[in-house]
């Protein structure tokens, strides 16, 4: 089986697991992202050489966090504390220096990259007050698009390198193009779906095209460091699950921001 065969089955299997267990319900989509999570920790502590056991213990217990009944985990600061982290390594990558990091500074950013984003992302959905299936089909398409024409225009019409040290491929001109058609389809998204406003759905277009790209740049930074080309192998044809969910961890704790102020 080619290459290009089997990472388009991967990717189709990939799409209808995702779309359909966020459809069906918020426990078949809390079960989902809950593995997720504990994939994606599993191939950070590698990236970052944490502890593999206690980075899927914190995990776990982040997990239980979620299915304890009467709890109501703190939305706005746990997005916040994630937002932070995630500003500090965007400053990172855009730096020339080499990151010397104590262990004190990497559990900070497992923590800030890893379970603050992810719970994040799994409490996305309930922000309006129940479950709402559409937020993150919503989110998912955006960036789905973002990195759709954020290819085909770089590699058509891109000649300047956005930061060809980490990701010699993005170009400026494939980052506007990413942005541009996000911004379309999020205009068509509110027309389909009536949760929001457009000015909600525009703005988060254009968080999703600049952070969703940032996340890309992160991930790719930290594989660097680490000399390896995926961050797993998971998933055939396209790695692992830190791979896939770049752009989605980095851009859901500013849209959970987003969505409470707009």
């Amino acid at each position: 089986m080619s290459e290009t065969l089997t990472r388009s089955i991967s990717g189709i299997l990939y799409i209808i697991i995702l779309i359909g267990m966020t459809i069906y319900g918020e426990f078949t989509f809390e079960l989902l992202f809950s593995i997720f999570l504990l994939i994606g920790a599993f191939e950070f502590s590698k990236l970052i050489k944490l502890p593999k056991a206690f980075c899927l213990g914190v995990s776990a217990i982040t997990i239980g966090l979620i299915y304890l009944p009467n709890i109501q985990l703190p939305g706005n600061i746990i997005a916040l504390f994630a937002i932070s982290v995630l500003l500090a390594l965007m400053v990172e990558i855009f730096s020339k220096r080499k990151p010397n990091r104590s262990l004190f500074i990497k559990l900070i950013i497992f923590l800030g990259y890893i379970i603050a984003p992810f719970l994040t992302l799994i409490l996305l959905p309930k922000v309006t007050g129940t479950y709402n299936s559409q937020i993150i089909i919503i989110m998912f398409v955006l960036i789905w698009t973002n990195d759709t024409f954020a290819y085909v225009v770089g590699k058509k019409f891109g000649k300047h390198k956005l930061l060809e040290r980490i990701s010699p491929k993005k170009t400026i001109e494939g980052f506007l193009g990413g942005i541009f058609f996000s911004i379309l389809a999020g205009l068509i998204l509110s027309y389909c779906f009536t949760t929001f406003s457009p000015v909600v759905y525009i703005c988060s277009a254009i968080f999703v095209g600049i952070f969703g790209t940032i996340g890309d740049l992160v991930e790719s930074h930290f594989k660097r460091e680490a000399k390896v080309k995926d961050s797993g192998s998971i998933m055939p044809g396209h790695g692992g699950i830190l791979d896939r969910l770049d752009s989605a961890i980095f851009v859901a704790p500013f849209l959970y921001i987003i969505f409470q102020i707009l």
